[in-house]
C-alpha cells in the first residue's frame, strides 16, 4: 500500500463516507426510532472478542430488545469463539470497517485494546451507530476531547464502560456523601496490589500466526515486530497500547472520585515509581504511587505488582469526610464514624494525667460519642454490568446522554494519562481543567496527543475535519 495517499478508500465503505464531511451524518431521533423496526428491537454490532468481550456479549445478549448482530475480530480463534457465544445468526467480519457499512447496526460495542479505543469511537460515531466503548476510554488526552467533539457534532450516544456508576449501591453512596453525610471530605484513598514475581516474561519476537491480521491490531499504534506479549492480553503492559495498572485499575475508580465530587479534572497530579522489581521486558510500572489535589480534597493510588501486602490492602475506594468514612467496592460499602468528642482527649497524655505542668488537661468523664449512624449495603458486580447495558439501550432509545457520558470519561481520562505523565517525566504538573492544558511546562504540554500511524492519521483528520 502507498501510505503517502492517505487512507485505502474501499467503494462503499466508511473510509469513503469520511472523506464526505459526515454525510453519513446524525440521524435524527425519528429516523432513529424507525430503524429500530417494529418490534423496537436494537441492532448491536461488537468489536473485539477478549476478555472484557465476553462480559458484554453475555450482558447485551440476555437484553430483549437487543439483537448480538454481528462481530468483527482480527483473530480468528476468537471470531469463532465469539460468534458461537452470541448465538442466533450473527455477520462476522475480519475488517471493523465493512461492519460499520451495515446500515442494520444502530450501535457498536468497542471491547478492543485500549489504542484503538477513541478511534473506533469516532469512526462508528461517523457512521451513524451509537457506542459503548471500553474504559480506558483513551490512550492520550487529546483523544477524549476529539471524541466528545465527534459524538456531539454526529448526535451520538455513547456510552464509557465504567458500569460501577450503574451499580444501585454507588449510586446511593454517592447521594449520601453529596449530601453531606460523612461531612466535609478532604480525602480519598485506594490501591491495586498483588505478587505476580518475576513477572510476565516478554520471548523473542517472531512472526505473527496465519490466523492473527496482526497489521490490523496494530492500527494507529507505532509498527512493532510482532511478539505474542504485545498482542492477546499482554498488550496493557506496553506504553504503545496502555497505561499498566493506573489506566486499567485505576481509571474505574478515579471515575467514581470524580462523579461523587462533580469534579471536571484535578489540579495537579504527581506520580513516582516504575517497573522497579520486575525485569521481564513490559514496560509499565509494577510499582506507583499518584497524588491529585481537587479543589476541595486530594486523592492518592498506590499500585504494587510485585507485593501483594496484607489482606485489608485494597480492600476499597476509601472516602475520608470529617464526620466519617466510606469505605466501597463492587461489593458494597459500609459507613464507619468518627467520635465527637473534646479535642483535647486526643492529646497524649492527657487522660492518664501524664502530661507536664501547664499543659493542656480535660475534666473527667467526657463524653464521646459517634458523628453519625454507620451503615452498610452490599452490591452486585454482575448487576452493575448488566444495568450499564441497560442504561445505553435506553439512551439509544430515549436520546438522552447516558450515565457514563463521553465528556465526563474525557475528564476522567485526563486525570489518570496526567498521573503517567507526571511518572514519565518526573515532575508535578498542573492542569487547568477548563482550558483542557497543561499549564508552564511545554515538554509536558507536547504529551498531550501522539501521533497515529499511516494510513489512520488520515481517518482521523477526515474525522475532525
Amino acid at each position: 500500500m502507498d501510505s503517502s495517499r492517505g487512507p485505502r478508500v474501499l467503494p462503499g465503505t466508511l473510509s469513503q463516507g469520511i472523506t464526505r464531511r459526515g454525510a453519513i451524518g446524525a440521524l435524527a431521533a425519528a429516523s432513529y426510532k424507525r430503524l429500530l423496526g417494529a418490534n423496537d428491537r436494537v441492532q448491536v454490532g461488537f468489536i473485539g472478542y477478549g476478555l472484557i468481550g465476553v462480559q458484554h456479549v453475555k450482558d447485551f445478549k440476555n437484553l430483549k430488545d437487543v439483537d448480538c448482530a454481528a462481530l468483527a475480530e482480527v483473530y480468528q480463534p476468537r471470531l469463532e469463539a465469539g460468534l458461537a457465544a452470541m448465538g442466533g445468526s450473527p455477520k462476522p467480519y475480519g475488517d471493523f470497517r465493512k461492519m460499520l457499512d451495515n446500515k442494520d447496526l444502530q450501535a457498536i460495542v468497542v471491547c478492543t485494546p485500549d489504542h484503538w479505543h477513541a478511534l473506533l469511537t469516532m469512526m462508528s460515531c461517523a457512521a451513524g451507530k451509537d457506542v459503548y466503548v471500553e474504559k480506558p476510554m483513551t490512550l492520550f488526552i487529546k483523544e477524549g476531547r476529539w471524541m466528545t467533539q465527534v459524538a456531539r457534532k454526529h448526535k451520538r450516544v455513547v456510552q464509557v464502560g465504567t458500569q460501577q456508576r450503574s451499580g444501585k449501591h454507588y449510586q446511593h453512596a454517592r447521594a449520601l456523601m453529596q449530601s453531606g453525610y460523612i461531612g466535609k471530605i478532604m480525602s480519598v484513598r485506594f490501591a491495586s496490589s498483588r505478587n505476580i514475581s518475576p513477572g510476565f516474561m516478554v520471548p523473542p519476537d517472531s512472526q505473527a500466526p496465519a490466523y492473527f491480521d496482526y497489521d490490523m491490531w496494530l492500527g494507529p499504534a507505532p509498527q512493532r515486530p510482532y511478539n505474542k506479549m504485545r498482542g492477546i492480553y499482554h498488550f496493557r503492559w506496553f506504553w504503545d497500547y496502555a497505561g499498566g495498572q493506573m489506566t486499567n485499575l485505576g481509571a474505574h475508580e478515579l471515575d467514581i472520585v470524580q462523579w461523587v465530587l462533580k469534579a471536571k479534572g484535578p489540579k495537579t497530579a504527581y506520580s513516582a515509581g516504575g517497573r522497579l522489581v520486575l525485569k521481564d521486558g513490559c514496560e509499565t510500572p509494577d510499582t506507583q504511587d499518584a497524588i491529585w489535589e481537587y479543589p476541595s480534597c486530594t486523592a492518592n493510588y498506590s499500585i504494587r505488582e510485585a507485593a501483594a501486602g496484607p489482606p485489608t490492602q485494597g480492600a476499597g475506594l476509601q472516602f475520608f469526610g470529617d464526620k466519617g468514612s466510606l469505605t466501597i467496592n463492587r461489593g458494597g460499602f459500609a459507613i464507619v464514624s468518627d467520635i465527637k468528642t473534646d479535642p483535647l482527649v486526643t492529646v497524649p497524655g492527657v487522660r492518664q494525667g501524664t502530661h507536664p505542668i501547664g499543659g493542656p488537661s480535660v475534666p473527667p468523664n467526657v463524653p464521646s460519642e459517634p458523628w453519625i449512624k454507620e451503615l452498610k449495603e452490599p452490591g452486585s458486580s454482575d448487576d452493575q454490568f448488566a444495568d450499564h447495558a441497560r442504561n445505553f439501550v435506553d439512551c439509544i432509545k430515549s436520546r438522552q446522554r447516558p450515565i457514563s457520558d463521553v465528556e465526563e470519561g474525557f475528564e476522567v481520562s485526563t486525570a489518570y494519562h496526567l498521573a503517567n505523565l507526571s511518572l514519565q517525566l518526573g515532575r508535578k504538573l498542573q492542569w487547568d481543567a477548563e482550558k483542557e492544558i497543561i499549564v508552564g511546562d511545554k515538554e509536558a504540554a507536547a504529551k498531550l496527543e501522539r501521533p497515529y500511524r499511516k494510513p489512520w492519521d488520515g481517518v482521523l483528520r477526515g474525522l475532525l475535519g
